[in-house]
C-alpha cells in the first residue's frame, strides 16, 4: 500500500490528432516515454511533466527483467518507492511508441510517477517508472486532526445515509489529545510490524488500548485505514463504507482522536487511526461497556 539528469532527447516526434508520427531520428525507449508524456499520448490524456532518468530504476529495470518480482527489484536497487509501475516493450522505434500508445497511455502519462528506469536486451525493452517514498511531516499531525474534525463534523450536523441506515443530524465531536496519542501508538505499531487489524500483536482490543492510556470510557470505536495520502481521502473514504460510517455518525460518541504513521516494511503507504468514544463521566448511568470496531 514510492520519487539527475534529465533524459536527453534524441529523437523529435510529431504527434497529430490521427497519430501520425514522423521519426527525424532514431528514437530509444526512453525518449518515446517523455514524448508521450508530453503529447498526452496523442491527445488521450492530460500532458504530463517529463520524467528523471534515475540509476537506481535501471539497476531495478534489469533486475525485473531477469526475474526478480518488480516491487523487490526496485527495493533492491536502492530506490524506495511509493508507487511503481513496469512495462516491457519491443520491436522498432515506430512500433514500441504505438505499442505504448495503444496499451500503455494511462500507465505513461500518469502524474504520479516522477522517474524512469530502462534495461535493454536485444529489441526487448523493460522500463520501471516510480516515485519515491516520502515521510509524511509529523509536525502537520495537529492541522490534519483539526481538518479531519471539521470534514466529521460537518456531516454529523447534517446527517447522512451509512448504506441501508439513514442517521439524523447529532452533536459535533471534540478532539482528545488522549485519544489521538493511543491511536498514533496504534497506527505506528502497524506501519513499523506490517499488520493490518484492530487487535495488535499482543492481543489487546482498541479499548484496552484506550484504558491503558489512562482514558475512562463507557463506549469505544474505532475506525482504521490503509493507503489513502490525505485527511480528506480517508474521511471520505470512512463515510463511503457504511460500518465506519455508522461509527462515525453514532450519536453516543463525544470525543475522537485521529493520527496516521508511514509504512515501514513491505507496506509503505499510511496507517490511518480514528478513535471515538464516550467518556464515562458523558455516558452517565449507561449500563456495560459498548464497542464498535470498522476496518
Amino acid at each position: 500500500m514510492s520519487r539527475l539528469s534529465r533524459v536527453g532527447w534524441c529523437a523529435t516526434w510529431i504527434l497529430t490528432a490521427g497519430f501520425t508520427l514522423i521519426p527525424t531520428v532514431q528514437a530509444d525507449a526512453l525518449s518515446a516515454v517523455q514524448v508521450l508524456r508530453e503529447g498526452g499520448c496523442g491527445g488521450l490524456m492530460p500532458a504530463a511533466a517529463p520524467l528523471r532518468h534515475s540509476a537506481e530504476l535501471d539497476r531495478a529495470a534489469e533486475q525485473w527483467a531477469h526475474g526478480l518480482a518488480l516491487s523487490v527489484a526496485a527495493q533492491s536497487g536502492g530506490y524506495k518507492a511509493d508507487v511503481t509501475s513496469g512495462l516491457r516493450v519491443g520491436g522498432s522505434d515506430s512500433d514500441m511508441i504505438r505499442a505504448l500508445r495503444r496499451s500503455s497511455c494511462r500507465i505513461v502519462s500518469s502524474r504520479d510517477v516522477q522517474d524512469i528506469g530502462l534495461y535493454r536486451r536485444g529489441s526487448d525493452n523493460w522500463l520501471v517508472l516510480a516515485s519515491r517514498y516520502a515521510s509524511p511531516d509529523r509536525s502537520q499531525a495537529p492541522a490534519q486532526a483539526a481538518r479531519a474534525l471539521q470534514l466529521i463534523n460537518q456531516v454529523r450536523a447534517s446527517g447522512t445515509r451509512c448504506g441501508q441506515r439513514s442517521f439524523a443530524p447529532t452533536l459535533p465531536l471534540t478532539l482528545s489529545s488522549t485519544l489521538a496519542t493511543v491511536a498514533f501508538g496504534h497506527a505506528a505499531d502497524m506501519a513499523e510490524h506490517d499488520y493490518f487489524a484492530h487487535q495488535d500483536l499482543t492481543g489487546r482490543s482498541p479499548a484496552d488500548r484506550v484504558r491503558a492510556g489512562g482514558y475512562e470510557d463507557k463506549l469505544v470505536g474505532e475506525n482504521i485505514a490503509y493507503g489513502p495520502k490525505s485527511v480528506d481521502e480517508v474521511v471520505q473514504g470512512w463515510l463511503d463504507s457504511p460500518d465506519h460510517c455508522e461509527n462515525i455518525m453514532d450519536p453516543r460518541f463525544s470525543e475522537m482522536g485521529v493520527a496516521y504513521a508511514p509504512g515501514q516494511l513491505s507496506r509503505r503507504g499510511l496507517y490511518w487511526v480514528q478513535l471515538l468514544a464516550a467518556p464515562r463521566k458523558v455516558a452517565g448511568a449507561a449500563s456495560g461497556i459498548a464497542q464498535a470496531y470498522a476496518r
